[in-house]
């Protein structure tokens, strides 16, 4: 079957049999077709515990750290209630109609070709981008080792790319296996980390020559030590640290009842940013003065290198590299099935829209790889401002694609509310404000890259050439899209 007219025209309704309220023609995703549906409530949930935890906590909190001081965990936590918003109305989509194009499928049911286009090159601007700043974390969480110490950065993340690249084409099975073992390791490291580190404040544990207490907040300049304008304007790059949390809507599609299981695994992401987030954040400021951490190594690496145990430090940077591959993991999963959704209504090149025997889209999973590359020559060239350059960009495509998650969400509650649709019994509380506030608060991020000066204003200024790339596409794309439209249905 395939969505290819309903893409084109509003949603078609034809009168109830009863004669009662509208009945909606059912819209059908011809991206759906092919998939497996092998991804287990066990998978399911720890992908989102994965997408829930990554690179952004690893390895750049402990930049924003040193910037901001302990204020990050209010950074963390306002942002992580966007993201619970962002990922609930997805929730409810997917609870409405499950499919592996996710927010992409939606856009193109509720906004048309236009909408559905725009969606998933700002995703793939996101997962592109996000791809560079993953094999970039893991080449330089690879030089915390002396014998790879004198290894160039480019070639790590090389490695690191062509490994996860490997493991991603043979099947979805294994793609869950794989986040499930990551998101294992995950949760075990943070969990140990937070008992060692309330460990060590309760017992006064000496760590690095600092006494941990609330004195490492107080006696360097409290919980605003630079003021409150540095944590304000980090909100940017902490929206990165929540960029996969969508990614358990796209996984929906190659799982079974996904109407059982998607309530609870987005459920929990609100309970996992409060702990695992603001309460990491908040143990590292009273563990060692936010002076003591840098944007060149983890923080949770620099406790316990400072603690002086025997192998811990090695062994904690081991967990955030495995962060880091897991991320690699995801975006190459999720972007594969994004652009497969698109390739077969015209938007995205026909090789993205194939898929191996084994139900892999591996023709987008390897367009994305391919940005990839890119990202070694970006670490060959400028090995030390890669990371954040990426981010940057990564951030505008997170916001592209968290703003028309809630657009989606808008439109599907509008037209539930003129009877078209019914939504699900799940829903996102306090609709439509919850998604007028969540895109005003999108808004509000792009004017603090821009205030902040630097790379972040550079982005925000590439945001005319985005958008430009965006109309040229569709302009020659648009013919093709009109023709798999005007195709008969299967």
């Amino acid at each position: 079957m395939s969505d290819r007219v309903t893409a084109a025209d509003p949603l078609s309704a034809a009168p109830a049999a009863s004669g009662g309220p509208t009945a909606a023609t059912p819209h059908v995703d011809a991206g759906d077709a092919g998939y497996r549906k092998d991804l287990k409530s066990r998978h399911i949930n720890m992908i989102a515990i994965g997408g829930a935890i990554g690179t952004g906590l690893f390895l750049g909190a402990g930049g924003r750290m040193s910037q901001a001081g302990p204020s990050l965990f209010i950074a963390y936590a306002v942002c992580g209630v966007f993201a619970f918003f962002v990922v609930r109305a997805l929730g409810e989509l997917v609870l409405y109609r499950p499919s592996s194009g996710a927010f992409v499928s939606y856009a193109r049911e509720f906004m048309g070709e236009k909408g559905a286009y725009t969606a998933g090159w700002l995703y793939f601007l996101n997962w592109s981008t996000t791809a560079v700043a993953d094999i970039t974390a893991a080449a330089t969480y690879a030089h915390f080792w002396s014998m790879f110490s004198d290894v160039p950065q480019w070639i790590l993340a090389l490695i690191a790319l062509a490994v996860v690249l490997a493991a991603n084409l043979i099947s979805v099975k294994y793609f869950g296996e794989m986040e499930f073992w990551f998101a294992i390791v995950k949760v075990a490291a943070l969990v140990a980390f937070m008992l060692v580190g309330i460990f060590l404040v309760v017992t006064s544990h000496e760590v690095g020559g600092h006494t941990p207490g609330i004195g490492n907040i107080t006696d360097n300049g409290g919980i605003f030590p630079e003021g409150t304008m540095p944590m304000l304007l980090l909100i940017q790059g902490v929206v990165f640290a929540y960029a996969s949390v969508e990614l358990c809507g796209v996984a929906a599609g190659e799982t079974e009842s996904p109407e059982k299981i998607m309530p609870k695994a987005i459920n929990s992401i609100m309970w996992r940013v409060g702990l695992f987030y603001v309460g990491s954040v908040v143990l590292l400021a009273l563990l060692l003065p936010y002076t003591a951490y840098s944007g060149d190594q983890s923080p949770f690496v620099t406790v316990f290198d400072k603690l002086g145990i025997p192998g811990a430090a090695g062994v904690m940077n081991l967990v955030v590299l495995t962060a880091a591959l897991s991320s690699l993991n995801s975006g190459l999963y999720s972007t594969g099935r994004i652009l497969r959704s698109m390739s077969l209504a015209g938007s995205a090149p026909r090789f993205t829209g194939v898929m191996n025997k084994g139900g892999v889209p591996y023709g987008g999973i390897l367009l994305t790889a391919g940005f990839g590359v890119l990202g070694v020559a970006l670490n060959y060239v400028m090995p030390g401002e890669a990371f954040e350059l990426v981010l940057n960009f990564a951030s505008i495509g997170i916001i592209g694609t968290w703003a028309m998650i809630m657009v989606c969400s808008l439109l599907f509650w509008r037209r539930a509310k003129d009877g078209r649709v019914v939504r699900p019994g799940y829903n996102l509380p306090w609709a439509p404000y919850t998604q007028i506030v969540t895109l005003g608060f999108l808004a509000s991020v792009l004017v603090l890259m821009w205030m902040d000066g630097g790379v972040g204003r550079t982005t925000v200024a590439c945001l005319p050439l985005i958008a430009a790339a965006l109309v040229g596409g569709w302009f020659l794309v648009r013919r093709r899209v009109r023709a798999t439209a005007a195709a008969p249905r299967d």
